[in-house]
């Protein structure tokens, strides 16, 4: 392995959404991460096909071990892995793993330098910790989805952006490294409370200073960055794809204004929050008499601050993104690079999802666990 995380090992409780995202971020950066499987049942219903499959790209990176926790053998298996893991991930509800025997403190007491991760929407504690949710409805208790959406509409769901992956996996991978570290200088490990509730509450930093100085109100597309601005959203063209602007400093403004060829003198007021309206309204029409491309060989490039709007496939194939290599084909299937970049200590380029239990005997023999009941799986 290589990467700036090389060297480390990471335990991860196979589950779905932020915690998987967050393991795959550590073996992205080089951490060896394991997947702790639930052994295959055949014929069993399985409600999400794609997962142990070359399509489930949030796996990708990691060899997986098959053990059934409810077995003791198992459990014990799992502890002496642990006793030579750098920290644990999992996004169990509040409790789970305390009644499965591998709560924090028999984790910490097998290996006192242990860092666990635990990821969950509401937190470990609250009046909401035990209750099921996802995604859009902690985003909700955080303030952050009433402020998407048109004005005339309910709010609209990011997709599961905002919650799972950067109010959630990423504050996880980021709170366990930070755990990571003082363990360095402590020799002690302790648990990380990650919340996606917590996390998305985080990410609208900004918009709330905004909001206590008065510079952001709770109606809906009437500010700057949720769409009121003429200067800062999504236009349609006429070939019906879209393009987006966000040229909010007056420099870059004055380019748009000069590349669209406006020369109303009504455009010239681009503070004047009353007007922006109706100036919307005379720069959608001015985007609708050019297709998408017409406009990007127009403005792309240039300091406008635009951008084509693209879809799935169109994207990997923007010049872009393929001179950077944002996007990479890992058995046949295209998906997004490992980021950040490195200068020095650059990632390989992750292997294939594994199948669950592909790698048990592997795994428990490259970590010096001879445990034969477990080494027949």
């Amino acid at each position: 392995m290589s990467g700036p995380l090389s060297g480390l090992r990471i335990i991860e409780m196979v589950g779905l959404g932020p915690c998987p995202f967050a393991a795959m971020m550590f073996a992205d950066m080089g951490a060896e991460v394991i997947r702790i499987d639930r052994p295959p049942v055949p014929g069993a219903a399985n409600p999400f096909p794609m997962l142990g499959t070359k399509y489930d790209v949030m796996a990708r990176g990691r060899r997986s071990l098959a053990l059934d926790l409810k077995q003791p053998q198992d459990r014990a298996t799992l502890l002496e892995l642990i006793g030579k893991a750098d920290a644990l991930i999992e996004g169990f509800r509040p409790g789970v793993m305390e009644r499965l025997g591998l709560g924090p403190d028999v984790c910490l007491q097998k290996n006192p330098r242990l860092v666990f991760g635990r990821m969950t929407g509401w937190g470990q504690d609250g009046p909401l910790a035990q209750v099921a949710g996802h995604d859009l409805n902690y985003i909700a208790l955080s303030g952050m989805l009433h402020a998407m959406g048109r004005p005339d509409t309910p709010p609209a769901p990011p997709l599961n952006l905002v919650g799972d992956f950067g109010g959630g996996a990423m504050m996880l991978a980021f709170g366990v490294v930070c755990a990571l570290l003082e363990a360095k200088t402590s020799g002690r490990g302790q648990v990380v409370d990650a919340a996606m509730v917590d996390g998305s509450a985080l990410l609208g930093a900004m918009l709330y200073g905004f909001r206590a100085y008065g510079a952001w109100n709770d109606q809906r597309g009437s500010n700057m960055l949720d769409g009121g601005a003429h200067f800062y959203d999504t236009y349609a063209c006429a070939d019906g794809k879209f393009v987006s602007v966000g040229a909010i400093e007056p420099q870059f403004y004055q380019l748009l204004l000069q590349h669209a060829g406006i020369t109303d003198p009504a455009f010239q007021q681009q503070m004047h929050t009353p007007a922006w309206p109706e100036l919307k309204q005379k720069l959608a029409a001015v985007f609708l008499t050019k297709t998408r491309a017409e406009w990007c060989a127009i403005m792309e490039g240039t300091d406008i601050c635009f951008a084509p709007v693209l879809d799935m496939a169109e994207a990997p194939q923007h010049p872009h993104n393929l001179a950077r290599q944002n996007f990479v084909e890992i058995a046949g299937v295209t998906q997004p690079a490992p980021a950040p970049r490195f200068s020095r200590s650059v990632p390989d380029l992750p292997q294939a999802p594994a199948q669950p239990g592909q790698h048990s005997q592997d795994i428990l023999r490259d970590w010096g666990i001879t445990d034969t009941a477990t080494l027949k799986n």
